[in-house]
């Protein structure tokens, strides 16, 4: 409550002076005033100003954003172990960027768990509640009480001299004016005594200080010091030997007569003096009195160009650099420029260039000059500097005081003083006379605090009692030279001329007691002595016209005879006070001779003699230093006045009283000013109990006073400081001497402002009050305060809190009514717009805010509810604004928490006005109003959340509580939500979640038990918490571009540096980087940034060049904040970024804490939401998946992700949530690609938890496979699978490889357990059976299954990529890997159809019409199964069965999963028969390309069912047309005597390891068949040159031979390729005939080939070719993967078998090859015998090749080979017999042969057929040489 502040330590002498002078103030009312109010204690409110302890913003670490490439945590992990294990770095050197690092406060264990920080600190990191309060409209701002500028503290050290210090010396030391010629202050008095007469306590003792006050540094302003030594003996030593040129010291004689006669010797003379300059010219009064850091006062304080000094700083640090007592260093000066005083001199001949009659004296005097701060002009600085709040600009610095702030009250340190309240009355300096008026440690008691003149001459209130005289006799002109010194007295009267005078003289020494006189220096020889010295008196409070001074003049012989000299007297002056004291001038009076009784009196005059003819010889001049004469006569007047009223001397009606009321307004201000105090407590005095006419008049003049003081007030502030002083300390309700005030002053104001309101004339004085109504208001708060403080000051225990004072009825009713008018003031004066309207608002709201501490808070309520009454609803913009500023203003209250309802059974009453308020201020249509009001509750949420006083979880907890029927409210009206603009909505929802954080979970319930669509608005709101606070990388800004969301016009003036963040950082920032403040930390390295110095910059400019930026980007219209953030200081914008990320953080983990609040809660079905989907959880979860987290963010995400599928897995893996599934594996999948392992190894888990809902909620795993595998081709176009070799080739990329790592990690039992521990789950987790069921379905087999299927994707997806950059020139790698991923995509039929579209694209380029027929059936196959297994389409198993023999691809397993895994976007939509038929009709014009017309056929005939379920006839007719050309086509290629190939084959071998998955294995490569073998040679070996690099070249091998590829060079690759002939299904492989394909082609039936052969002859005799007795055969037969036409040109050979055939095996197949050929021919039904033409022709090929005579050498060289001589002789008898029959054979049919030749030729071909004949008749001649048999035969 009200705390009495001691406004002075000690009390100065002068307070006594009524007891001194035994005077009786009680017949003086008015005196009796003034001493109280200058001696009675400050009573001060302290909680007026709000009273505010923080805990301080919490410390924040960097938050780690990876990306899928950074592995940032790794680094600073190891960054730290580097650190630890250098011992020499410390934690200084680290520049922090957090703000104090408090230590972490353990709490106790019942406190809910957090899963992160709060979000607000983050949210508002530089909260500073001071600054806050000041940006209030019309904030009372509390006032120091004043002290001008600096203090200066001088001290002597020592005076030496060349010739030996051995007399005492004395001196004064003042301030003063070099340019005004003025004294500024009293003088300082001091000695030095040479060593040998200290005594030794002497020695010890301390040297006093005299402490000198100045309001600024000022070149002009310098110390005068002045030496004076003890009168000189005549015929002595005189003063020259202190100023000799030749050095020398003195002899022994000359010094023991110095020292004897110094002791006989009580008077001195002048000797010598000094100016030091404090101040030097180069700085002027720019600094502001910071002059230079080395020196308190000036680079140097003996700068001036007069004289020379020595410096040595002696700076005093205290500890950890804080400041000490003194806020700058003390500086000893070394004075050596002491002039010596030739003659009497004046203060102006000190200065007077021309007389340089001064002889340097060869002396130094040291001096230890020190500055110090006052308490104000410390809190000046601090302001100055930028409020110096909790942050990084004194890093660690952990004040927990209760402004973050130290002040320097003079000196001490701040937080050290006993009362824990700033006690800044110590600073209420404005010097005693010679009492010390401060107890601080650095000022010795023995200090002498010289007054300060100026103090009489300010325009401010007294605030102290002096009250004495100073006076200066200036000279004496007498006719003869003379030794003259004066007395100086003070009396009472003149009556009788030997009464002592009054001890009433200040002494020279310091601490001695009043004297009864005192005496001036001894003027030597002079005829004109000239003195200087300074005579201080103090004075009687009230004078008679008998007080007065008298000077008595003495001269003296300076001669020692037998005694010590006597003074004789000259003259005496006497001078009354009440004529003379005010005078400023001089004063010359007349020297009279004696004294005689009444001596002042004009009757004693004549009697009197006088010297030098009476003339006025002596002149002086005086100065009146006092705060109880008023010199104004008006003020005199009204004094009397009310004295005479008062005491009741005068007539009743007091109509003079009221003259003298109505004359102070014609007071001039300074005089009006200086008495301000006394003058307000006596019409204050007036009001309280005078009468009615009494009363209205002291209040006008009270109005009247007020006005003027404020108007005159030189800083132009809304509340004049010595207003605000006076309410605030001095005035104390006359001390409880008399009744309170208040009731008084309501009642004159509340009937001035009635009549007002009832339409009579009150004139203008009505106006000022409401001009200065604040004024009014705070006097009658202080009064009740003031009685509230009495009446339980007595009766309670001390610690026990006061309870509120009920207010009486009455006077109650008429602050109502008061209130109520100057209500309806403001709504009148608010609509013609008028400033005072909003002060006396604001004075209005104060009003109730200081009355809620003092009386019963109910009574406040009826105010504030009459008040809102007023304003009610939405209003005008200005109304609203005041309304919004009066609710910020009362609602700032200390106790605002914990204020009652209105009811006893409320709540609140403030928080819930408060509420409904600002709810309809956002749904108001002025922009600036709503930020406003946004403002207020997050700020009155920082308040209270970094209150010291609510900590506990339970405080927490109860303000949650005032706060939550706001989120009702939002939930209740959405649309004024959306309506804010972004900054708005920020400031919303981080209130929102600020409330929600402290909630108790019943509470939280409440907000998701109304309705379905209620708590989903609460879940948007919470998505809106994500998008808005999400952290972008500010590179990721520099992508967007500079779209802020919100209209550039709405945003505040302050330039953006951050969107997300608080309004406030802006503001804190720009002040900032304006002010470039050093942080503390950093004090060796010099400034960090420089404080450009005041002088240079204009307020027009700015201040650095950073600022220039700033200005320079705010000024182009929405500059983007990122330019702004290139602008800050590098210290500024790590904070930034730090802030930022931690607020994203923060507000992610909020939201993911309370979603999984709300996942338990929906287990426990005890809210209401849509069970089925769970769309709150889902629509969260997947809004963090797909935004950039913390590493933080992941690691507590993963235990939460588990918990809530292990609650709710069946309904989020359910159809209904597959695009949230979706979602979810996706991002898995993503995250699993990071470098980060923490976050890898979560995707890991998170992925197993899937699998494992999976199985518990569907048995199997196939969906979820479906999906992984989509997401998976999904994130394949995301990643960057591939990346650059030096040598320009691609290889896999990390990211892959991280992949295959995690799917890998994924399936690995062994590995598990220790990534579940990692991660913050339990080992069993995976394999704990939820709640509803019995048996563990987990299986790692299929999980594995499922790892693998993934990784095949994966693989496929890679291969893909690596071939990216041949894929145009090989096109058979092309076509397989299109293959690849089509069979790896296979579970999912969309992706399946995909790949193989693109496959069939290929082959289309590429011209293999088969090929990308087979891709066609094969879509169509994965179309007409799922079609047949959902049972919806017109064919049945079977057609399935005739398609696979078509495309033998066309397999089984697809079908089950593609149905099962029906996802959104993929699956059944686009698996319809209309796009069976379509690929099934493309299939078919690709096969009619490739002429495989049979295929065609096939085709056609799936086609047709489904025409005819349709009953569509007209594609029927069309398809039988189609099928009719096939037939007929096919029936052509049959009949052509060339047989009809569709392709031809070749075997291709690789070896070489530049051919990389190729090396060593063999292919079958199906080519057009106009390909020959050449060509494809050259094909290949153009393929793959380009793969060869330099080490390597390509050979081909020319024959068929096996390879032994161990037997190949190293560093060469060989091709193998080999014509191959493809072998029919019923063919005999091991028949030796050779083979014919044409005779093959017998029937038709569907090419599809998987076998090839090929014959390779050999010998065995090592020669390469032989006679066909050597010559064996090698037939090779291969094996492909798959059969030809197939989806790719070329097959794997997966197996290979091999024939050998002897030389005569060789000969019997050739012939019986033949004999064969010729049947067959001869046995082919025709159809029809005029086809007879085609037949022949054959038929004569194959005779001309068989009988011809020239080709004898076919049979005949078989016969002489092996029927002849030595080869028969080794013939097995069964190979002959075989040989012979083959042969006997052979000629048989050719016989036949002829026969039928000669029956179909005509004319033409007679002669062939003799040729023919003849041709066989030689062969058979010839044959029968070996076979004797052969003619019998034929």
């Amino acid at each position: 409550m009200l705390q009495l502040r001691h406004r002075r330590d000690s009390t100065p002498a002068t307070t006594k002076w009524h007891n001194k002078f035994d005077e009786n103030l009680e017949q003086w009312p008015h005196l009796n005033e003034l001493v109280q109010c200058y001696t009675a204690d400050w009573v001060k409110d302290d909680n007026k100003y709000g009273h505010y302890d923080t805990i301080g913003t919490p410390s924040f670490s960097n938050q780690i954003y990876e990306g899928p490439d950074t592995d940032i945590e790794t680094e600073m992990r190891l960054a730290n172990a580097r650190r630890t294990k250098a011992e020499d770095t410390t934690d200084d050197d680290l520049p922090s960027t957090s703000g104090r690092q408090f230590t972490e406060t353990t709490s106790d264990v019942s406190v809910p768990k957090h899963s992160g920080p709060s979000p607000l600190p983050a949210y508002e990191p530089a909260f500073d509640w001071e600054n806050e309060r000041s940006m209030i409209f019309g904030q009372r701002i509390s006032e120091a009480p004043l002290s001008h500028g600096l203090k200066i503290s001088v001290k002597v050290q020592s005076l030496s001299f060349q010739a030996g210090l051995l007399e005492p010396f004395y001196g004064t030391i003042c301030l003063y004016n070099k340019e005004r010629r003025e004294k500024l202050s009293e003088d300082f008095h001091f000695h030095v005594l040479p060593t040998e007469m200290q005594d030794a306590s002497e020695k010890l003792s301390y040297e006093p200080r005299g402490i000198f006050y100045l309001d600024a540094p000022s070149a002009s302003v310098c110390l005068l010091i002045q030496l004076e030594r003890h009168a000189t003996e005549e015929g002595g030593v005189t003063s020259s030997v202190y100023s000799r040129k030749e050095p020398g010291h003195l002899s022994e004689r000359e010094r023991q007569k110095l020292q004897v006669w110094s002791q006989i010797m009580p008077y001195r003379e002048s000797f010598a003096w000094a100016m030091v300059s404090l101040f030097d010219n180069s700085i002027g009064s720019a600094t502001g009195g910071s002059a230079s850091p080395s020196s308190p006062l000036a680079p140097s304080v003996s700068g001036s160009s007069s004289h020379e000094g020595v410096f040595e700083p002696s700076t005093k640090i205290t500890l950890d650099g804080k400041l000490g007592y003194s806020s700058g260093s003390s500086v000893i000066v070394e004075i050596s420029n002491l002039s010596k005083v030739k003659e009497s001199y004046t203060e102006d001949s000190l200065q007077d260039p021309k007389r340089k009659v001064h002889k340097p004296v060869k002396g130094v005097l040291r001096l230890e000059i020190e500055k110090h701060q006052i308490g104000q002009a410390d809190l000046d600085n601090i302001s100055e500097t930028g409020s110096v709040t909790n942050d990084s600009i004194d890093l660690g610095d952990r004040i927990a005081d209760s402004t973050f702030r130290k002040f320097t009250d003079n000196g001490s340190d701040g937080p050290q003083s006993s009362n824990s309240k700033w006690n800044l009355y110590d600073g209420k300096e404005i010097p005693g006379n010679g009492s010390n008026l401060h107890g601080n440690a650095d000022f010795s008691v023995d200090d002498f605090q010289a007054f300060d003149f100026r103090t009489t001459t300010r325009n401010e209130p007294f605030l102290q009692l002096f009250h004495c005289l100073y006076v200066y006799p200036l000279t004496v002109s007498l006719s003869r030279k003379r030794n003259l010194f004066i007395r100086v007295e003070l009396r009472e009267d003149d009556a009788d001329i030997r009464r002592q005078p009054l001890e009433a003289m200040y002494p020279r020494e310091l601490g001695a007691s009043l004297q009864k006189w005192v005496n001036t220096q001894v003027a030597v020889g002079a005829r004109v002595p000239s003195y200087h010295d300074e005579v201080k008196i103090a004075l009687p409070a009230i004078w008679t016209p008998t007080h007065h001074l008298l000077f008595t003049f003495f001269h003296i012989d300076l001669q020692t005879k037998l005694e010590a000299p006597k003074p004789v007297v000259v003259g005496y002056a006497s001078l009354p006070l009440s004529t003379h004291a005010q005078l400023r001038s001089e004063i010359s009076l007349p020297i009279m001779k004696e004294l005689v009784p009444h001596y002042l009196q004009d009757t004693g005059r004549e009697r009197l003699d006088y010297l030098e003819d009476g003339k006025n010889v002596f002149k002086l001049r005086l100065k009146l230093c006092s705060s109880l004469y008023p010199i104004n006569e008006r003020i005199r007047d009204f004094f009397l006045e009310y004295d005479r009223h008062t005491l009741r001397t005068s007539p009743p009606w007091g109509s003079e009283l009221l003259e003298a009321i109505n004359s102070l307004k014609n007071v001039d201000s300074t005089a009006l000013l200086q008495f301000l105090h006394p003058i307000l407590n006596m019409l204050l005095h007036l009001i309280g109990n005078g009468g009615e006419t009494l009363q209205v008049a002291a209040f006008r003049a009270m109005v009247n006073i007020v006005t003027r003081v404020q108007q005159e007030s030189a800083d132009d502030a809304e509340r004049n400081h010595f207003l605000v002083n006076y309410v605030d300390c001095t005035f104390d309700d006359f001390g409880g001497r008399q009744a309170p005030v208040y009731p008084g002053l309501s009642t004159v104001w509340g009937s001035l402002a009635r009549s007002k309101a009832k339409g009579y004339r009150v004139g203008p004085v009505y106006d000022d009050v409401l001009a200065m109504a604040w004024f009014f208001l705070e006097l009658i708060v202080k009064s009740m305060a003031l009685e509230k403080t009495r009446l339980f000051y007595h009766n309670l225990p001390t610690d026990e809190d006061i309870p509120p004072m009920q207010l009486k009825e009455g006077v109650f009713r008429c602050i109502m009514q008061l209130y109520d008018c100057l209500l309806t003031e403001v709504h009148e004066r608010c609509k013609k717009g008028l400033s005072l309207a909003k002060r006396l608002n604001s004075s209005l709201a104060f009003f109730c805010y200081d009355l809620l501490s003092i009386i019963e808070p109910r009574q406040v309520f009826e105010l504030v509810s009459l008040y809102l009454d007023k304003f009610s609803g939405v209003c005008q913009m200005v109304l609203h604004d005041c309304k919004l500023t009066f609710l910020q203003i009362i609602c700032d209250h200390d106790l605002f928490v914990e204020m009652p309802g209105r009811d006893p059974s409320d709540r609140n009453y403030l928080s819930s006005v408060l509420i409904q308020e600002i709810f309809l201020t956002w749904d108001h249509d002025d922009l600036s109003l709503r930020a406003k009001a946004a403002r207020i509750l997050v700020v009155l949420l920082c308040k209270h959340e970094f209150d010291a006083r609510y900590q506990k979880p339970e405080d927490k907890l109860y303000i949650a509580q005032l706060y939550f029927p706001l989120i009702g409210q939002i939930l209740d009206e959405m649309p004024v939500f959306y309506n804010l603009n972004a900054v708005e909505k920020r400031e919303v929802l981080i209130v929102i979640l600020q409330i929600v954080r402290n909630l108790d979970d019943a509470s939280l319930v409440k907000a998701w038990q109304q309705s379905i669509a209620r708590t989903r608005l609460f879940f948007k709101l919470l998505e809106e918490c994500l998008v808005l606070f999400e952290h972008r990388k500010p590179a990721d800004g520099m992508l967007m571009g500079c779209s802020s969301r919100s209209p550039v016009g709405d945003g505040p003036a302050s330039p953006k540096y951050s969107d997300r963040l608080s309004p406030a950082v802006n503001n804190y920032l720009s002040e900032a980087s304006r002010q470039e403040v050093r942080p503390q930390g950093t004090p060796e390295n010099g400034y960090l940034w420089q404080r450009v110095n005041s002088q240079l910059s204009s307020p027009s400019q700015p201040y650095s060049l950073r600022e220039a930026l700033a200005q320079a980007q705010s000024s182009r219209i929405g500059a983007s904040a990122q330019a702004l953030r290139e602008s800050l200081h590098p210290i500024l914008r790590q904070k930034l970024e730090l802030w930022e990320e931690n607020l994203s953080a923060a507000v992610n983990l909020q939201v993911l804490e309370i979603t999984e609040k709300f996942s338990m809660m929906a287990a426990s079905h005890s809210i209401s939401t849509d069970y089925g989907k769970l769309d709150c959880i889902t629509a969260i979860l997947m809004s963090f998946f797909s935004r950039n987290q913390p590493l933080s963010f992941w690691k507590a995400l993963l235990p939460v992700f588990n918990n809530v599928f292990d609650l709710h897995g069946g309904t989020l893996m359910a159809r209904e949530n597959d695009r949230f599934l979706k979602q979810v594996t996706f991002h898995l999948l993503r995250l699993a690609v990071f470098r980060n392992e923490s976050i890898r190894k979560r995707a890991v888990i998170g992925l197993q938890i899937l699998v494992k809902s999976s199985f518990y909620c569907f048995m199997q795993t196939a969906r979820l496979r479906v999906m992984l595998i989509i997401t998976l081709s999904e994130l394949m176009s995301d990643v960057q699978v591939t990346q650059m070799k030096p040598d320009g080739t691609l290889e896999e990329s990390g990211e892959a490889r991280r992949l295959r790592k995690s799917l890998e990690e994924m399936s690995d039992e062994a590995k598990s357990p220790n990534l579940l521990r990692e991660c913050g789950l339990s080992d069993s987790a995976l394999v704990t059976i939820p709640e509803r069921l019995e048996e563990n379905r987990w299986s790692w087999s299929e999980v594995k299954y499922l790892s693998e299927s993934l990784l095949l994707a994966l693989d496929g997806s890679l291969e893909h990529a690596l071939l990216g950059s041949v894929m145009t020139m090989d096109r058979y790698a092309a076509a397989e890997s299109f293959y690849k991923l089509a069979m790896a995509f296979a579970p999912v039929p969309d992706l399946h159809i995909m790949w193989l579209l693109h496959l069939c694209d290929a082959h289309q380029e590429m011209q293999s019409w088969a090929e990308a027929a087979q891709c066609a059936v094969a879509v169509a196959g994965v179309v007409m199964q799922a079609l047949v297994a959902r049972n919806d389409g017109v064919w049945s198993k079977d057609h399935v069965t005739a398609l696979r023999k078509i495309c033998p691809m066309v397999s089984n397993e697809i079908t089950s999963e593609a149905s099962a895994a029906e996802v959104e976007g993929y699956g059944a939509s686009k698996l319809t028969v209309d796009s069976a038929v379509k690929y099934l009709q493309l299939a078919n014009k690709l096969f009619s390309q490739a002429e495989l017309y049979h295929f065609c056929a096939s085709i056609l005939e799936l086609v047709i069912p489904v025409y005819k379920s349709r009953r569509a006839y007209g594609q029927l007719a069309k398809c039988h047309t189609l099928l009719t050309t096939i037939y007929e086509s096919i029936l052509e290629q049959e009949s052509s005597p060339i047989p009809f190939t569709d392709a031809t084959y070749y075997r291709v071998g690789f070896y070489g390891d530049r051919f990389g998955k190729l090396d060593r294995k063999e292919y079958v490569y199906r080519e057009p068949r106009d390909v020959r073998l050449g060509d494809i040679m050259e094909k290949l070996s153009h393929i793959y040159e380009s793969r060869m690099d330099g080490n390597h070249t390509l050979h081909i091998i020319p024959d068929s031979r096996q390879v032994k590829a161990e037997e190949l060079q190293p560093g060469v690759c060989y091709l193998q390729i080999t014509a191959v002939d493809a072998v029919m299904e019923d063919e005999d492989l091991g028949s030796r005939r050779e083979r014919i394909f044409s005779l093959s082609t017998g029937s038709v039936r569907a090419r599809v080939f998987d076998r090839f052969l090929f014959d390779t002859p050999f010998t065995k005799n090592g020669k390469t070719q032989g006679g066909l007795e050597d010559q064996w055969k090698r037939r090779s037969v291969l094996q492909t993967e798959g059969s030809f036409p197939a989806l790719v040109n070329r097959l794997l050979v997966i197996k290979s078998e091999s024939l050998e055939f002897s030389p005569v095996e060789n000969a019997i197949g050739m012939i019986e090859t033949r004999t064969a050929a010729l049947r067959n021919e001869l046995e082919e039904p025709r159809s029809s015998e005029g086809d007879q033409l085609p037949r022949l022709q054959s038929l004569q090929r194959i005779l001309q090749g068989s009988v011809a005579v020239q080709v004898n050498s076919g049979v005949l060289s078989v016969c002489t080979a092996f029927l002849s001589g030595e080869p028969a002789t080794r013939l097995r008898s069964q190979e002959l017999q075989q040989l012979i029959a083959a042969l006997l054979e052979f000629m048989a049919v050719c016989k036949r042969a002829i026969r039928v030749h000669f029956r179909l030729i005509g004319e033409e071909d007679q002669e062939f057929h003799t040729q023919l004949v003849n041709g066989f008749q030689s062969l058979t001649a010839e044959l029968s040489h070996y076979i004797p048999a052969i003619l019998s035969e034929l």
